[in-house]
């Protein structure tokens, strides 16, 4: 029962991750994998913003709003002027974006590994279990917020027009939606949900380093794959799958070493049967 809900717990984690990569390529048609390194700069937001007022509520406000301030500038100095350009070049643009975070947080706050204490929130007995309410926290809040961004994409006129633009750009734009602006305000949503996820994550592991967004950006990546990129419920599904087999395997002491080449064999696998995800949609091109 405790491995599940760390799992979910996890999963929940990589499902928020996930979706600021599913949302950018679905709408904006590129990979942003400096995504991970924005949950690293939310962290070493929380950890300043605690050291400075001791309090974790204005610690986290400031991680979103730093988090989201980062996403709009990075798009708007290192993705639009790559707007047209060939996916190669936004790939390698973004590869060095996260190198430049993580050398400045390096410069900033040294490489050594930060302590972050969000609160002792003690633990509670369920079905004769104890479970840590930090990480039922962490699941009822990643449920919400992703239920919120599902509803916001349905139905709002602003989540439509995101629709529209994922659809067919040229279409969207003839009928009067900004796509500039619409693009601009998806990496501001992936970045906002970046900064929940580093709450989430310090919840768990409570320390931060600047090389911190690594793997589970690598991870949530993995699961916006194995869900079907560009689709939003296939990067919650993946997400809570891939958080459930990690923590799994985990828990099995045969199996924990080699936990994450199965996390990766299972992408190997679901592409091998599927290409497009699970619920991914495969797109036709239109000369």
């Amino acid at each position: 029962m405790n491995t599940l809900i760390n799992g979910l717990c996890l999963g929940g984690i990589y499902a928020l991750i996930a979706l600021g990569y599913t949302m950018v390529y679905g709408i904006a048609k590129m990979l942003n994998f400096a995504h991970g390194d924005i949950i690293m700069v939310g962290a070493y937001a929380i950890f300043s913003t605690m050291a400075l007022m001791g309090h974790a509520v204005p610690a986290i406000v400031v991680a979103v709003v730093v988090c989201t301030l980062l996403g709009l500038l990075t798009e708007r100095v290192a993705y639009r002027p790559l707007r047209g350009a060939s996916p190669l070049a936004v790939l390698i643009t973004a590869i060095g974006v996260s190198y430049l975070l993580q050398s400045i947080a390096q410069l900033i706050y040294g490489s050594k590994s930060r302590a972050v204490s969000l609160g002792n929130f003690g633990s509670v007995e369920l079905f004769n279990v104890s479970i840590s309410i930090s990480s039922l926290i962490t699941l009822g809040l990643c449920l919400i917020i992703m239920v919120a961004l599902t509803l916001f994409i349905k139905k709002t006129k602003v989540g439509c027009a995101m629709l529209a633009v994922s659809e067919d750009r040229a279409a969207a734009q003839l009928m009067g939606i900004n796509v500039n602006g619409i693009i601009t305000l998806t990496f501001a949503i992936g970045s906002a949900l970046a900064a929940f996820a580093s709450t989430f994550y310090l919840m768990q592991i409570p320390s931060v380093t600047p090389t911190l967004g690594s793997m589970p950006g690598i991870k949530a990546f993995t699961a916006a794959v194995i869900g079907g990129i560009g689709s939003i419920p296939g990067a919650m599904i993946g997400g809570i799958l891939l958080g459930v087999i990690e923590k799994l395997a985990l828990s099995i002491p045969a199996l924990a070493p080699y936990t994450t080449a199965i996390e990766f064999g299972l992408l190997i696998i679901i592409l091998l049967v599927k290409p497009t995800g699970l619920l991914g949609k495969k797109r036709r091109e239109k000369v």
